[in-house]
């Protein structure tokens, strides 16, 4: 019998192309290897303690609930939870304004497949995250860059851009921003706020980093500023201040658009696991998360200090890089004629990581910049990391 060819992965799919984050990430996961690649929370800093106690009072409390289906918006006390924790940093939210998502990158996605038709425009910080151009490239959008300086989105190249390209949506992390670390001052984000009020366009603003603050005063939400309430979405998650195997994140959204998001969410996993949503309740119940996030906070200030110390002996004379107030990242610019990814193959042959910048570009690439993240190793290892850092690029790349 002759066998038919089979159809094609839809093109949509075949268009979007692996992370290279993740892919350095598989090539650098040996025990030796200190990376400064991924943006991975530090494991000894897990309270796994308090999150077992948690899991085992769920089941013995409440197995048959913990076990069974659940509705597509979420656990009502988890909401609840959240909704309080919002409103204390200064966004006043209801539970209600809330759907529990499958860590906030399947938020991210919910919020492409409802709001975007192939083609339509979306506009990103350039360099921008790199998840979320996967995420607009899957969706069939049309991405746009707006440039950024060392304070994040140029609101002057956003009101231009905006006015040309009309477009549906603008995405940022306005708060210790992946993979720059910078962090968008109060002025700018009402230019945001306003420049979506006058164009049209919705916001999505991505805040995973932002309780992870070492230095200077929190920055208000876009969210919360009256320009922008009824057109923004909030992304956040509890990968980074509780742990990322949970997969629990959240958006915040106006009312039409939360509903349009939990349908999406009924075609995508029906919901997110009811007993870890019920674990995290209870923990954030029992627990004081906010010691917690505190002690991480003072360990990735320490790590933080380590990075930037050693800095100026580990890269090229000439080299450039900001000194983040929070989150997990510090970018880097080295000296012009430099190109980090060709460097990346000595770094690695010396075990040491981090990730090149040039694909986190959606516009023309930087081939001089590189992201490090600081969060995953204690000092000494972070010291030890640039010390081989420092080799590697003396040699300079490998020939091919």
């Amino acid at each position: 019998m002759t066998r038919a060819a089979l159809p094609p992965i839809a093109a949509r799919a075949a268009s979007v192309g692996s992370s290279p984050v993740r892919d350095i990430l598989a090539l650098t996961a040996r025990p030796e290897v200190v990376s400064f690649a991924g943006g991975l929370p530090a494991p000894e800093l897990f309270d796994a303690e308090g999150i077992r106690a948690a899991y085992d009072r769920v089941l013995a409390e409440a197995p048959a609930r913990a076990l069974q289906y659940s509705t597509t918006e979420g656990d009502p006390q988890l909401r609840a939870a959240v909704a309080a924790r919002l409103s204390g940093r200064g966004l006043p939210t209801d539970a209600g304004d809330l759907l529990v998502t499958t860590g906030s990158q399947q938020a991210l996605t919910l919020v492409a497949h409802t709001l975007l038709e192939p083609g339509d425009t979306v506009l990103v910080e350039d360099p921008g995250y790199l998840a979320s151009l996967q995420c607009f490239a899957a969706a069939g959008a049309r991405v746009v860059p707006v440039p950024t300086d060392d304070d994040g989105l140029e609101p002057a190249a956003l009101e231009e851009i905006a006015a040309r390209e009309r477009p549906k949506l603008l995405y940022l992390v306005p708060t210790f921003q992946n993979p720059t670390g910078r962090t968008l001052p109060a002025a700018r984000r009402r230019a945001v706020a306003e420049a979506a009020a006058r164009h049209g366009f919705r916001i999505v603003e991505d805040d995973p980093y932002g309780e992870l603050r070492y230095d200077g005063e929190p920055v208000p939400w876009i969210a919360a500023l009256p320009e922008a309430s009824d057109r923004t979405v909030l992304l956040g998650s509890f990968s980074k201040i509780m742990a990322p195997g949970l997969r629990l994140g959240f958006l915040r959204a106006p009312a039409g658009l939360l509903r349009a998001c939990a349908v999406a969410k009924q075609s995508a996993d029906l919901h997110t696991s009811t007993v870890d949503q019920a674990a995290a309740a209870r923990y954030l119940r029992d627990r004081d998360l906010d010691a917690h996030v505190a002690r991480v906070r003072t360990a990735y200030r320490e790590r933080r200090d380590a990075l930037l110390d050693g800095l100026p002996d580990a890269l090229p004379p000439g080299s450039r890089w900001n000194r983040p107030e929070g989150g997990m990242f510090v970018w880097v610019r080295l000296p012009d004629g430099h190109d980090a990814t060709r460097l990346l193959p000595a770094a690695v042959a010396h075990d040491v990581a981090y990730v090149p910048g040039a694909p986190f570009y959606a516009g023309e690439p930087d081939p001089a910049t590189l992201r490090m993240s600081f969060t995953a190793h204690p000092p000494e290892e972070i010291r030890e990391g640039l010390r081989r850092l420092a080799k590697a690029f003396a040699e300079g790349p490998s020939e091919d």
